[in-house]
């Protein structure tokens, strides 16, 4: 019988495929529809704004539906979007498009966020970097599915309607097994009376899981693209820009809890930080495919514990007493930084469009450095509000 931690770490490789069979796909789609950098960029745009107006309602669907229906429904409603992508024929289409699937995914991503919170109290020690592990292996398994239909001469149509049909083939064998309990407040416990908003230490974690959402999106999104149009290589090998990306964050978040657990989060957070920008600023400025793919490998592995430590961290500080809580800084935490989606594409697009992507990419790997101060700074936020509790 397929356990809760197995199931929800099997919706978050769902969620990691979806993201890897597009993105690697993005040469493919800005021809499809006739887009230049610039228009792409607000035609991303869709995804991002879908991601952020979702994730800031899924918090209280989930405490309404429970985890399971919500993870269950938003994974069907991702698969269905992702098929309708193929058909885009316009800057508009895919735009609006992008804005369903970002919609869903955004929904999904909180909702199995609460669910891997549930999962990891159960059992009593720290499951967050396996299960976002879970989510890197299925963007690899996308990216390199999509590497395939690339190299194949596969329209997006036909990738995408596949990879749909089987996200829901391998749904249906877990969603069983998906926490379903709804989040629980005892009447005698109040809630924390300090709003996400006003907690210094939560918007310092937001700007971590920010600035990682900025830098794996520009990742995702113009990878590829940075070594077709300047670094001269084919689409097909150049979606492999992605999925090495990819598979060096799921080994890196394999190993992360063993590693955070004996040096602490603040040399796996800041350490990754220094190693992301490094690989961002060489795939930028050295002009060779072997070290474009180098250098997102090693963006893939510095980054790699940033989302999830600080959602981590997150959920510790809304944590009550009787060992639930958290949903409300999770949520928040997932939302400023689905802003980082929200600005990243038009932003790199702009940039592209004025200069080139690899500029764009210097200023990414800037943006990925900010994550070591705001690491020190949360965790000095985190303790002085421990401090201030115990008085």
């Amino acid at each position: 019988m397929v356990s809760a931690r197995t199931a929800v770490f099997v919706v978050f490789a769902l969620n990691g495929c979806a993201l890897g069979s597009w993105a690697p796909r993005v040469p493919a789609m800005s021809t499809q529809v006739g887009a230049v950098p610039g228009s792409l960029g607000l035609a991303l745009l869709g995804a991002s704004v879908g991601l952020l107006v979702a994730a800031t309602i899924t918090g209280r669907l989930v405490e309404r539906l429970g985890a399971r229906l919500v993870m269950a429904l938003s994974t069907v409603a991702a698969a269905l979007m992702l098929a309708a992508l193929g058909l885009a024929t316009s800057v508009l289409w895919l735009g609006l498009t992008l804005f369903a699937l970002g919609a869903a995914i955004g929904v999904l991503d909180v909702a199995m966020n609460v669910g891997a919170v549930f999962v990891e109290r159960e059992a009593g020690k720290p499951l967050m970097a396996s299960f976002h592990a879970g989510f890197s292996f299925g963007a690899l398994a996308g990216a390199l599915f999509a590497g395939f239909a690339a190299s194949n001469g596969w329209s997006p149509t036909r990738q995408f309607t596949l990879a749909a049909l089987a996200a829901i083939l391998v749904l249906f064998t877990v969603v069983r097994a998906l926490p379903g309990i709804k989040p629980t407040h005892q009447p005698t416990e109040k809630r924390s009376a300090v709003a996400p908003i006003k907690r210094p230490v939560l918007w310092l974690l937001a700007t971590i899981a920010l600035c990682s959402a900025i830098a794996e999106g520009a990742s995702a999104d113009w990878s590829a693209l940075l070594l077709v149009s300047e670094h001269g290589i084919g689409e097909g090998p150049a979606a492999l820009a992605y999925a090495a990306f990819s598979l060096a964050m799921a080994i890196a978040r394999l190993t992360g809890g063993a590693l955070q657990a004996r040096v602490g989060e603040r040399p796996v957070l800041a350490g990754g930080a220094l190693l992301a920008a490094t690989g961002l600023l060489a795939a930028a400025l050295i002009s060779s495919p072997v070290i474009g793919f180098v250098g997102f490998a090693l963006a893939g592995a510095g980054l790699a514990a940033s989302f999830p430590v600080a959602l981590g961290l997150a959920g510790e500080a809304g944590k009550r007493a009787d060992g639930s809580g958290g949903e409300r800084e999770i949520a928040f935490v997932t939302s400023v930084a689905y802003t980082g989606f929200l600005a990243g594409p038009p932003a790199i697009g702009g940039i592209a469009q004025l200069t080139s992507l690899s500029t764009s990419f210097i200023v990414v790997a800037l943006v990925a450095a900010l994550i070591a101060p705001a690491t020190v700074a949360a965790l000095r936020a985190g303790r002085r509000e421990r401090e201030r509790s115990y008085c």
